[in-house]
């Protein structure tokens, strides 16, 4: 009897190790859970922090006229993630960003047709559409150039950079679009629908900001698109051995970059109901910074729309907060370059032990070979 109480000992052991190992291994490793969920309560870190710092940051208007702003970030940023996850980036969305801005207040100003001898004036749908098709554009250019002519995304989405911001410097002569409002004579009123009209109390802004990454979000998890993005940034070459369309894929997520910075334009030159060319300059370092901070990896085929909004959230709220209170703009900048280094670095730490926690599971699931054998 005592023998068997002595086996039973040890075996009692491994039993109490392997329900440890498998409570580290399920959802209650709280490392784990605050490493995932960074974005998350970062942005109830800030919230709590800037409630105490001032007065008047938790309140109503406060979040509405913020999430105003965070539309903005957050646009470029879920355009940046379908790029980001097939193992690209997309330099150009700020300059494409100003670019659509300064097309949209071009048309608004009336197209002179001299050879008619008139002025167009187009409706304020057409502008919408019309921007978008040129936001588009850019984006096919850049998917143009990384899928099929193998360009590195880096160096393809630089050159746009300045090739679009170029042309919003030569259509406005370095000068303002201004008094965007319209006329009615002309039947182009409502431009600055965009910017100020609210619909049940939220901006309209923050409205089409929530439209577009519901309809992402539905596409990468309900749709073989979704499923084709994931892969390619996965590993392109199997992805493209299975019958993934891959290029296809790259120039789609290009251009639909493309979009979302010509609406994250149309919405930032109706809310200051002007259009200038420089409008957009480095935002596209901070659609990165939201991607990242919502724990998409650099290299592909990992992120989700839930988290690029948590980080773009957290990129709004801390910058406004730091103006509410009023730190310096200098500082600002100071705070906003260590949030993306913080989030880069958790970004490391999130992904690369996996692969060493992996490798080591699969060795002690294999047996070691028999001594003997020949």
């Amino acid at each position: 009897m005592s023998d068997v109480q002595r086996s039973a000992a040890p075996a009692a052991s491994d039993q109490s190790s392997s329900r440890s190992a498998s409570r580290r291994a399920g959802g209650f490793d709280l490392g784990r859970i605050l490493l995932e969920g960074r974005a998350f309560f970062a942005l109830i870190a800030i919230v709590i922090i800037f409630s105490m710092l001032s007065p008047v940051y938790f309140s109503t208007s406060n979040f509405l006229t913020m999430s105003s702003h965070v539309a903005i970030f957050g646009l470029l940023s879920v355009g940046m993630l379908l790029v980001i996850l097939t193992g690209g980036i997309d330099l150009s969305v700020g300059s494409t960003m100003g670019l659509a801005g300064v097309i949209a207040g071009f048309m608004m100003q009336g197209v002179s047709l001299d050879i008619f001898g008139m002025t167009l004036y187009p409706p304020v749908w057409a502008v919408v559409v019309l921007t978008c098709v040129a936001g588009a554009f850019v984006g096919m250019i850049n998917g143009v150039l990384v899928s099929i002519f193998k360009v590195p995304a880096f160096v393809a989405t630089l050159g746009t950079l300045y090739v679009a911001r170029g042309v919003a410097l030569l259509m406005t002569d370095g000068l303002t679009y201004n008094n965007l409002g319209g006329n009615p004579e002309f039947g182009n009123t409502g431009f600055d629908w965009l910017g100020f009209n609210r619909l049940f109390g939220v901006p309209v802004g923050v409205l089409i900001f929530a439209a577009v990454a519901i309809a992402c979000m539905f596409a990468l998890n309900r749709t073989p698109f979704g499923r084709w993005v994931y892969a390619s940034g996965g590993n392109a070459r199997a992805a493209e051995l299975s019958g993934v369309p891959v290029k296809r894929v790259q120039v789609w997520v290009y251009v639909l970059s493309g979009v979302c910075a010509a609406i994250a334009g149309l919405v930032l030159s109706s809310q200051l109901t002007s259009a200038g060319p420089t409008a957009g300059t480095t935002y596209e370092l901070t659609a990165i910074a939201g991607v990242v901070i919502g724990g998409a990896a650099l290299t592909g085929g990992r992120g989700n729309v839930r988290g690029t909004l948590l980080g773009a959230f957290v990129i709004g709220f801390l910058s406004d907060g730091l103006v509410i209170i009023g730190v310096s703009s200098y500082w600002q900048t100071v705070f906003m370059g260590a949030v993306i280094v913080l989030a880069v670095l958790l970004n490391s730490i999130q992904y690369k032990p996996r692969k060493k926690r992996s490798a080591s599971a699969k060795d002690q699931k294999t047996p070691p070979a028999p001594s003997g054998a020949s």
